[in-house]
């Protein structure tokens, strides 16, 4: 997917906004249609039979039918593959989307050229006929800037940030926090294993993003503590204004614009640090977690409320500024077959160097001291290297440094007693 910056004029913006809105009506139809099914029928429309009755809509309705119908279609497409992707990988059931947070559609090129095979040769059909597919009218400008077409508007100018020119069948435009974008449907090539035969650990925190088994540490780009006091600032002015004002739309613009830069400055981090990671090392090892049960809220239920909610609502923000699932989504993408996963417990309680694994070795979050060896260095960094080994997943923690020996820290013997047997107590 090839995401880009788009720059419309004030015109082009209205009618993108009212592409929006129709693709937004279509899909919440499908879906209150779905809801209201009833399951002893037969089953639902399908996309067919949705687009005819897209078609009888449009008759009746004059407002839909000032949109463009490709992207009203694209529309229920989309809710199509949604119902497809519930039923094959159990995703969850379509919704409602809502004005002011899902603006975006879909186009589909018009354009007609041959396609060709991985081997550079034209594809040909049963008849030995050269076979002609959709592709998006792009045009590229000059080194920094192209533009594309979109139905009803024309030529549309985006940032191109690559050397190449995106070529696609499909693109989606998206408006969020007062920014337009492209993203072409584009599947990139993995990048290929550089043969070295280096294999690198990563360790994932919130102090320290990204600690890797050779000793270096990323860390993913924040806000400013001035972005952050202007953030601040914004949102009491926010709070302060007239519900409905012009004044709070402004306040409410200029923070969800920082927000924006968060997200851009988090994004591009990913992309470059996975990119490293693909093109420097043959294996990528992550430490195996569950980021959706760590960000979960402590808040409870009625019956059963929660506690410390707004400590664990604030760690939860630090665990997603930090793209853990982005950065190991991306490497995952972009080095195909050679990322694994290694079992999260006891990685940071392991020393590196002697395997010894003692909760006080830990000292605090940065220090790690081994209590039988003596091994000291950064904690993340340990982390890391067990991580490369690919020790992890130990079902329980060592008591001894082998059998029948002594340990170092306390001398004592790790000879176990004999348990007692079981005596059975007759009943009185």
């Amino acid at each position: 997917m090839s995401r880009f910056r788009m720059y419309p004029t004030c015109e082009q913006a209205d009618v993108m906004l009212g592409h929006c809105a129709h693709a937004r009506y279509v899909w919440n139809l499908a879906v209150e249609q779905r809801a209201h099914w009833q399951p002893g029928r037969k089953s639902a429309p399908g996309f067919a039979e949705q687009c005819r009755q897209l078609t009888e809509a449009r008759r009746e309705n004059a407002w839909l039918a000032t949109g463009n119908a490709d992207v009203q279609q694209q529309a229920l497409k989309d809710f199509s593959r949604a119902i497809t992707a519930r039923v094959r990988s159990g995703a969850g059931e379509p919704t409602w989307r809502k004005k002011y947070v899902h603006e975006g559609f879909r186009v589909i090129g018009t354009g007609r050229v041959p396609e060709m095979q991985a081997d550079g040769s034209p594809k040909l059909n049963a008849k030995g006929k050269q076979v002609m597919g959709r592709s998006v009218a792009v045009q590229k400008l000059n080194r920094r800037w192209a533009q594309v077409k979109v139905p009803g508007c024309g030529w549309v100018k985006f940032r191109l940030t690559r050397p190449e020119l995106p070529q696609s069948k499909t693109f989606r435009i998206t408006f969020k926090n007062d920014q337009w974008h492209v993203a072409f449907a584009i599947v990139p090539d993995p990048i290929d294993r550089p043969g070295t035969g280096a294999v690198i650990g990563v360790d994932r925190g919130v102090t320290i993003t990204a600690a890797l088994s050779d000793g270096r540490r990323l860390n993913c780009p924040q806000l400013s503590v001035k972005e952050n006091a202007q953030i601040r600032k914004g949102q009491r002015r926010a709070a302060r204004a007239p519900k409905g004002s012009k004044q709070k739309g402004t306040e409410c613009a200029k923070v969800s614009v920082l927000r924006a830069r968060q997200v851009n400055r988090r994004k591009d981090w990913c992309e470059k640090t996975s990119t490293m990671l693909a093109r420097t090392y043959d294996v990528v090892r992550f430490e195996k977690l569950d980021i959706k049960s760590m960000t979960r809220s402590a808040k409870g239920t009625s019956s059963e409320p929660g506690t410390r909610v707004r400590q664990k609502a604030g760690l939860n923000r630090s665990i997603l500024a930090q793209a853990w699932g982005l950065l190991h989504q991306r490497t995952q993408e972009k080095a195909r077959g050679r990322v694994e996963d290694v079992p999260a417990p006891y990685t940071s309680l392991q020393c590196s160097a002697c395997g010894w694994i003692e909760k006080n070795s830990r000292k605090n979050q940065a220090e790690f001291v081994c209590v039988s060896c003596g091994f000291a260095c950064n904690a993340d960094e340990n982390a890391a290297i067990n991580v490369a080994a690919g020790q992890g997943g130990i079902s329980r923690p060592r008591c001894s440094a082998g059998a029948g020996g002594v340990t170092a820290a306390t001398g004592r013997s790790s000879a176990r007693e004999p348990r007692p047997s079981r005596v059975e107590i007759p009943l009185a």
